[in-house]
């Protein structure tokens, strides 16, 4: 269910959202794609999820068995979790562009001797 209020986006959120816009991957490659430790990405996981804009499946026993591993849970973007990332992206692009208008104008003003 995807609560409104709880927007916009934390970095962290959009980070763990990008790494999963190329394709399902389980919690690990998330690590490894982000460089976030696992107290941050399973947290954040299961929130995305929570809020419908992730989804999770798990792989088949099969193959886990045939890896000698247990079964990986994958998690992959839904609609709704593009369409707030596409914004949450485009609203750091335009902070991003507003901080570096501010800092153009606060350049350091050359001494006269």
């Amino acid at each position: 269910m995807l609560h409104m209020s709880r927007l916009p986006l934390r970095p962290t959120l959009v980070a763990v959202l990008q790494a999963l816009t190329a394709g399902a991957r389980h919690g690990f490659d998330v690590i490894n794609a982000t460089g976030l430790p696992s107290g941050t990405v399973y947290p954040a996981l299961a929130r995305l999820e929570h809020e419908g804009l992730v989804q999770s499946r798990w792989e088949e026993h099969t193959v886990a068995q045939k890896e000698k591993r247990p079964p990986r849970r994958y998690y992959e973007v839904t609609t709704a979790g593009e369409k707030i990332l596409a914004t949450a992206v485009a609203a750091l692009k335009e902070r991003e562009r507003s901080a570096r208008a501010r800092l153009r104008a606060f350049r350091p003003v050359k001494a006269s001797r």
